[in-house]
C-alpha cells in the first residue's frame, strides 16, 4: 500500500500520476477488505466505488465542492481519501469512526446519511445556499440506483430541473452491466458530448436555428426531437431529460481514464446534469461479486474464502427468524395474509415468506410511503397485510400511517424489527423512537414482547385485529425460552405479573417493556438480596396500557420504576406516570413515587448492543443500581419529612 500511505487528504491524491491512479485503486480495495473481513460492515457497494470516489476527488476541489452521498454504503473509498485511512480500522467499531457518513466527524463529509433517497435534496438545498452566498463551488450528489426508487430522490430532481441551477447528480448504477464493446463506445460518446467544442456548436446552432426569421422555433423543436430520438437509441436518459437535466452515460464506473476526462468536462458545464455511471457491486472481489446481496451487509469472514467467520457458540433464534417462521405458518391458514417489505427481504426474515408465497410477497424498494399506503389499500378490500420494516425507516411513513392506516382504522400489522439500540449501525438506525411516535395515534394497538416465545403469540394476536397493530421487537438473539408449539391469543391490553407474591404488597415495582423484561428480573434478584420486596411486571402493550393492572400495584406499592429500551421523552415511562396522575387525581390511589429508566435524551454512537445498554444503564446492573439509587433517595425523603413533622408537632405542643 505505498501510494496510499503518501495520501492524507485529497490534495495529496491530486499530486499522484493519473495512469498511477489504477495501483492506488487496488491498494484501497485491499485495506477496505482487509478491515470489513474483520470486522465487518457494507462492503460490495464500497469495493464497488473505488474509481468513481478517486476520480471525484482528483477532479473536485473537496471539501470546498460538495460530495453529498446518499446512505454512506458506498463511502468507505471517501473516508480513506479524506483523512482517515490510519483510523479505518475502528471503522463500526465502539469509539471508533462511523459506518456511515458524519459530519462531526469530518469536513469532507458534507451531509450526514444512514438512510437512502435523500442525497439530491441534501445537495440541491447546498446549491442554494451557494447560490444565496454568491459561492461558485461545485455540488455532487452521488446516488445508488437502488436509492432512486425513494420517492424523495424524484421529487428532488424534479425540482433541481426546474431551478436549472449549476449541479451535478451522479448515478452509481450497480445492477446494471454493460458489455466492453457498449461501454467502449458509451465513454467516447460521452467524452464527445460533454466536450466543451460539442457544447459550444451545439449551444451555438441552437441560437442560429431559433434566429431564422418565422421558422425558428419550429425548426429548433424538430433538431432537438431528432436529437433525442438518435440519444435516445443509444442511451436511457430521457427520463432525466424530461425532468430537467443534461444526461450523460452510461460509463464505466471502473474506467479511471475515462471518468477523469468526464468529470474535467462536465464540471465546466451549466444547468443539471445527470451522469450515469455503471458499476459492479464487489468489484475486485470474486465471492461479492458472484453474490452482490449477501456482501452488502456482511459479518467478519475469511479473506481467502469469503465464507462467514463461525461463533465459537451458537445462541438462541433470532427474534427476526421467529417472526419469519411464524408468518410463514400463519400464512399457509390464511391465503389473505401478504407481506411487504421496502428493500429488505433478507433483514426483515421475509425472504422465508417470498419463497414460500412468492405471488403473496412484495418488496416496494426504498419507498416506505408507497409500502404503507399500498398496504392501506390491501387491508380495505380484505386482505390482512403484514409491513415488516425496521422501527427507524417506519419513521419516513409517519403520515401514511396516520391518514392512511389509523384514521380509516384498517387492520395492517406493522413488524418493527430493530427496535432499541441496533449496535453497529449507529444513531440512523436505532429503533429509539417508535413508541413516542405511535402512541398517539388513535386506533393503534402498540406492543412488545419480553422474548422470542411471546413474538410469536403477538403475532397471531396481531393479525386477528381488526384494526392497526404494531409490533416492536430487539434486534438479535432471543433469550431462549422455548417455544410453545400452539399458538394462543394474548388480551388486547393486558399485562402479568411475572415475578413476586401477587396476593401481598411490595417495597418496589418494576414495570418492564419488551427486551427489558428479563434484565428487570435479573436486578430483581439482587435487589431482594438486600432486603427489598420487589414484583416485575411485564406490561406487554404501551397502548392500550393495563389501567386496572396498573391502580391495582399502586395500592399495595408506593415505588414503581418503569423500564424502556426507548427514549424516555414520550415513551413508555410518561405514559405510566400519565395513568397515575390521573387515578392520583380522582382519588383511586394513594401517592406513590415513580422511577422511569430509559434512553437519554441524546443519539447513542455505534458500538455492540450490550455496551451501548450498560453505558445507558439498561443492563441488569444498571438497573439494579438505579433502582437501588431511587430507594436510598426515597427512604431519606421520607426520613427527612418525618423529621420534618416531629419538629412540627414539637413546636405545637411548646406554644
Amino acid at each position: 500500500m505505498s501510494l496510499l500511505r503518501k495520501i492524507n487528504s485529497p490534495q495529496d491524491l491530486k499530486k499522484i500520476p493519473r495512469e498511477a491512479l489504477p495501483e492506488l485503486a487496488k491498494d484501497i480495495r485491499a485495506l477496505i477488505l482487509e478491515t470489513v473481513s474483520e470486522k465487518g460492515g457494507h462492503l460490495g457497494a464500497s469495493l464497488g466505488t473505488v474509481e468513481l470516489t478517486i476520480a471525484l476527488h482528483a477532479c473536485f476541489d473537496t471539501p470546498q465542492d460538495r460530495l453529498v452521498w446518499d446512505t454512506g454504503h458506498q463511502a468507505y473509498p471517501h473516508k480513506i481519501l479524506t483523512g482517515r485511512r490510519d483510523v479505518f480500522s475502528t471503522l463500526r467499531q465502539y469509539g471508533g469512526i462511523s459506518g456511515f457518513l458524519s459530519r462531526n466527524e469530518s469536513p469532507y463529509d458534507a451531509f450526514g446519511a444512514g438512510h437512502a433517497g435523500t442525497s439530491i435534496s441534501a445537495a440541491l438545498g447546498m446549491v442554494e445556499a451557494r447560490d444565496q452566498k454568491g459561492n461558485k463551488n461545485h455540488v455532487i450528489a452521488i446516488i445508488g440506483d437502488g436509492s432512486m426508487t425513494a420517492g424523495m430522490a424524484y421529487e428532488a430532481l424534479n425540482h433541481a430541473g426546474a431551478l436549472k441551477k449549476n449541479f451535478i447528480v451522479i448515478l452509481n448504477d450497480n445492477e446494471m452491466s454493460i458489455s466492453e464493446n457498449v461501454g467502449a463506445f458509451s465513454a467516447y460518446l460521452n467524452r464527445i458530448l460533454t466536450g466543451r467544442l460539442y457544447t459550444k456548436v451545439k449551444s451555438e446552432t441552437a441560437t442560429l436555428i431559433k434566429n431564422i426569421p418565422k421558422i425558428g422555433d419550429s425548426m429548433l423543436k424538430v433538431a432537438r426531437r431528432a436529437e433525442e430520438s438518435v440519444k435516445g437509441m443509444i442511451v436511457p436518459g430521457l427520463l432525466f431529460e424530461e425532468l430537467g437535466f443534461e444526461y450523460f452515460g452510461p460509463i464505466d464506473g471502473h474506467r479511471l481514464d475515462h471518468l477523469i476526462t468526464t468529470f474535467d468536462n462536465i464540471k465546466n458545464l451549466s444547468g443539471p446534469i445527470l451522469l450515469h455511471v455503471v458499476t459492479k457491486k464487489g468489484k475486485g472481489y470474486a465471492p461479492a461479486e458472484a453474490n452482490p446481496a449477501a456482501y452488502h451487509g456482511t459479518p467478519s469472514f475469511h479473506l481467502e474464502t469469503g465464507q462467514a467467520k463461525k461463533k465459537a457458540k451458537k445462541g438462541p433464534p433470532s427474534y427476526t427468524s421467529i417472526f419469519a417462521k411464524n408468518l410463514k405458518r400463519l400464512a399457509e391458514d390464511d391465503a389473505n395474509i401478504v407481506a411487504i417489505t421496502a428493500a429488505m427481504p433478507a433483514g426483515t426474515g421475509l425472504d422465508l415468506f417470498a419463497e414460500a408465497f412468492p405471488s403473496r410477497f412484495y418488496d416496494v424498494g426504498i419507498s416506505e410511503q408507497h409500502a404503507v399506503t399500498m398496504a392501506a389499500g390491501m387491508a380495505a378490500d380484505g386482505l390482512r397485510p403484514v409491513v415488516a420494516i425496521y422501527s427507524t425507516f417506519l419513521q419516513r411513513a409517519f403520515d401514511q400511517v396516520v391518514h392512511d392506516v389509523a384514521l380509516q382504522k384498517l387492520p395492517v400489522v406493522f413488524c418493527l424489527d430493530r427496535a432499541g439500540l441496533v449496535g453497529e449501525d449507529g444513531p440512523t438506525h436505532a429503533g429509539v423512537f417508535d413508541i413516542a411516535y405511535l402512541k398517539g395515534i388513535p386506533n393503534m394497538i402498540l406492543m412488545a414482547p419480553k422474548d422470542e416465545n411471546e413474538l410469536q403469540h403477538m403475532l397471531a394476536t396481531a393479525l386477528q385485529q381488526k384494526q392497526p397493530v404494531a409490533l416492536r421487537y430487539p434486534r438479535g438473539s432471543g433469550v431462549g425460552v422455548s417455544l410453545d408449539e400452539k399458538l394462543q391469543q394474548i388480551p388486547i391490553g393486558k399485562g402479568e405479573i411475572v415475578m413476586g407474591d401477587k396476593e401481598s404488597s411490595w417495597d418496589v415495582a418494576l414495570l418492564a417493556i419488551g427486551s427489558m423484561v428479563y434484565p428487570a428480573q435479573t436486578a430483581a434478584l439482587r435487589l431482594q438480596e438486600t432486603g427489598l420486596r420487589v414484583a416485575v411486571i411485564n406490561a406487554r402493550f404501551i397502548k392500550p396500557l393495563d389501567q386496572a393492572l396498573f391502580v391495582s400495584i399502586a395500592k399495595r406499592c408506593q415505588n414503581i420504576v418503569t423500564l424502556e429500551e426507548h427514549v424516555l421523552s414520550g415513551g413508555f415511562g410518561e405514559s405510566v406516570a400519565a395513568v397515575l396522575a390521573d387515578e392520583k387525581s380522582l382519588g383511586q390511589i394513594p401517592s406513590v413515587s415513580l422511577h422511569r429508566i430509559g434512553l437519554p435524551d441524546t443519539f447513542i454512537e455505534h458500538g455492540p448492543q450490550s455496551r451501548l445498554r450498560a453505558d445507558v444503564g439498561l443492563d441488569s446492573e444498571g438497573i439494579f443500581e438505579s433502582v437501588q439509587t431511587f430507594m436510598v433517595g426515597r427512604h431519606a425523603r421520607a426520613d427527612l419529612a418525618a423529621g420534618s413533622n416531629e419538629m412540627k408537632a414539637s413546636h405545637v405542643k411548646t406554644m
